[in-house]
């Protein structure tokens, strides 16, 4: 008897989940609760399990297409059918992984929710929840829009070219230029959180009017105030040593506390600011899956000590790949930070739906105007891009200086 595994809704309503990884092969013996495939959401990477014990009979879908929830992801042949009751949801999320470039040999999907397969529209159509608000925005009638992702999938490409007042039923793949091989050429595949990546920035610079505010900060108090913390804290036994990052996110959340418009979304729909009154803090960490953004949530609060152990524990599950999905979600406003190699400048994209994203650059002595005089000094730039269409020049540059002040004077801190 053949098994139909359907995917399962692993996520505040998810449409579609991309398969970045599977775990079995055609025709593996599977026992139950053994992990089968890695699912990608626009929040994390699931692994779903097993839910009967089998053989695997067939894989709908390839790595790197993208399954719609209450399609059948997988067949699993049994030896007697299977029980009564619901099918067991996914396990937790695993971190985002990276991509496999493992061949498969899973059969391509047909369209879901009305469409053929072929790009024909249809009543319902096959999109991310990212795709369609990129089509509202841009007053697009996602329904005219053919899709040349897999299953037929309308993608933000697709939405796009609409926009420019291309033929939205064109067939096939959209326009482009196809990279001629040369011998010894690496082809690595472009999908799972590379592929995530690389629409959520389209999207944010498709959709957030940026601009970018620069200010130069004056570290030398901080660099002696961290000094004296670490030491204090060594000679306490705790195992904690403070980077300049928990200073930073700190001298942040007090800012954005004084600048509520910094820590805020545009509700579109709604005609809408919506200011968050939590801060929660996203850190975008370079891994070697890609870029993820940890989430220091309900920042407001904590000490400078108490955001260093959670930045730390953030770091940890990231790299090990153990982070939940609240633990990679729901920031309000993003710190990317590459610490010792900051460069001097950077515009950051933000981290769209929210309005800003500050870049902390790194801290180096060089020679600085004191009064009359001439001295070496730890000097630091942090750079904010915002939306212009929330956010005006005067205002982010009067939530820099507020920044500014603190991490100048860090005895406002509350650290000694």
């Amino acid at each position: 008897m053949i098994y139909e595994f359907r995917l399962p809704d692993i996520g505040e309503g998810l449409v579609e989940g991309e398969v970045v990884r599977w775990l079995v092969k055609e025709g593996d013996l599977l026992e139950n609760d053994q992990p089968m495939v890695e699912i990608m959401t626009d929040k994390a990477t699931v692994e779903i399990s097993a839910p009967r014990g089998g053989r695997v009979a067939r894989r709908l879908y390839a790595e790197g297409q993208s399954c719609p929830v209450g399609k059948v992801l997988i067949e699993i042949e049994m030896d007697t059918g299977p029980s009564e009751g619901p099918v067991p949801p996914a396990k937790g999320p695993a971190g985002q992984s990276p991509s496999d470039p493992t061949r498969s040999d899973a059969l391509p999907a047909k369209a879901a929710a009305g469409g053929s397969g072929d790009g024909t529209p249809g009543t319902g159509v096959l999109a991310t929840p990212a795709t369609r608000k990129l089509a509202r925005d841009a007053g697009v009638d996602i329904r005219a829009v053919s899709g040349t992702g897999p299953a037929g999938r309308v993608t933000s490409n697709d939405v796009e070219l609409a926009t420019r007042g291309a033929s939205g039923a064109a067939k096939g793949p959209a326009p482009g230029a196809r990279t001629i091989a040369e011998p010894g050429d690496v082809r690595v595949p472009f999908r799972g959180l590379r592929k995530k990546i690389a629409e959520n920035m389209v999207r944010s610079k498709h959709t957030a009017a940026h601009f970018t505010y620069v200010e130069e900060i004056d570290c030398t108090e901080l660099v002696l105030l961290r000094a004296r913390v670490n030491q204090r804290l060594a000679g306490g036994g705790t195992g904690i040593k403070l980077s300049f990052l928990p200073f930073i996110v700190k001298a942040t959340v007090a800012a954005l506390e004084k600048f509520p418009q910094l820590n805020a979304t545009l509700d579109e729909a709604a005609g809408e600011i919506v200011q968050r009154k939590q801060i929660h803090i996203g850190l975008a960490t370079a891994t070697e899956a890609g870029l993820l953004v940890p989430v220091v949530r309900d920042a407001n609060p904590l000490s400078v000590v108490e955001l260093a152990a959670e930045i730390e524990r953030l770091a940890a599950v990231t790299r090990t790949g153990k982070a939940a999905r609240e633990d990679l979600s729901g920031s309000t406003f993003t710190i990317t930070s590459l610490g010792a190699l900051g460069g001097v400048l950077a515009s950051p994209i933000i981290n769209y739906p929210e309005v800003a994203i500050l870049g902390v650059h790194k801290i180096s002595r060089r020679p600085a105007v004191i009064g009359d005089k001439i001295e070496i000094r730890d000097l630091m730039n942090l750079s904010i891009s915002v939306d212009h269409r929330v956010v005006d020049g005067y205002d982010a540059a009067r939530f820099v200086a507020e920044i500014k002040a603190t991490l100048e004077s860090p005895d406002r801190l509350g650290v000694s």
